[in-house]
């Protein structure tokens, strides 16, 4: 079953590739391919439509956040000259609805890392954990991993994240972290919970809780995005952004990325 979306809500290059997912690839059809709650997803531009494979019509609302209505989100942020340009350049980004295990690990790889290396760590972890499927492998789950130790990750070449793996795995498995808990808690509180894991700190907590639990007011802070509002909010960010300041993000990123203002921010 193909399902079509129309591209002016969902552009699937700067979705996949905006840092918030780490299991999708283009093709060199030009589509792309994933590997999403254990299913191979691809999705093609067609037109002026997107094509899904792989998902039912729910799945796929649920996880490109269909339900949600962003040009309200864009209305709001227009407010603001910068991100009324950031707007019109970065429309189609939508925040995927993740499943927060995956979430959380990969994250916790991602730290002083950079993609290419992220997404190795991920795979590897996958063939070696995970259950395999057509066109892949699933990512492990929690009860999968019990147990499992910073040795048993060693090929993983995770360097010293393994134990940091390690120790979410087993709060995760022992309800010391609750992801329903997680997912009812206010953001201030909902940070603090996932920061007791090993080696997660404000900005792994908030992109976790941004692309897994739709925490729109999170907003993950790497040293690229402090030097992006250093240049552009250093008193802060707008009004306009509150309570989806991690939308802002996403959609300022993306505009500074692909209009030649980045190489002043990373200079």
């Amino acid at each position: 079953m193909k399902i079509k979306i129309n591209l002016s809500e969902l552009n699937p290059r700067k979705t996949f590739f905006c840092g918030q997912c780490f299991r999708w690839s283009e093709n060199e059809n030009g589509g792309f391919s994933g590997i999403v709650n254990g299913k191979k997803i691809t999705v093609r531009e067609n037109g002026e439509f997107v094509e899904i494979s792989g998902f039912s019509e729910k799945e796929a609302r649920e996880y490109f956040d269909m339900e949600t209505n962003y040009s309200e989100y864009i209305n709001q942020l227009s407010e603001d000259k910068t991100l009324c340009e950031a707007c019109k350049c970065s429309s189609g980004i939508r925040i995927l609805r993740q499943e927060p295990f995956e979430t959380l690990i990969s994250f916790i790889i991602s730290q002083n890392n950079n993609i290419p290396r992220i997404s190795g760590i991920i795979g590897r972890l996958c063939e070696s954990f995970g259950e395999k499927i057509d066109g892949g492998f699933s990512f492990p789950t929690a009860e999968k991993l019990r147990g499992v130790t910073p040795e048993d990750l060693a090929p993983l070449r995770a360097g010293f994240r393994a134990k940091y793996i390690a120790d979410a795995v087993e709060r995760v498995n022992s309800g010391e972290i609750d992801f329903a808990e997680i997912n009812a808690l206010p953001l201030e509180p909902a940070r603090e919970k996932l920061k007791i894991i090993k080696g997660v700190g404000d900005k792994v907590a908030d992109c976790v809780l941004l692309f897994a639990f739709h925490k729109t007011d999170a907003f993950p802070k790497d040293v690229w995005v402090k030097r992006l509002m250093a240049q552009f909010y250093p008193n802060g960010l707008p009004e306009c952004t509150k309570g989806i300041e991690g939308i802002a993000q996403q959609y300022l990123f993306d505009y500074v990325r692909n209009n030649n203002g980045l190489q002043t921010v990373m200079n």
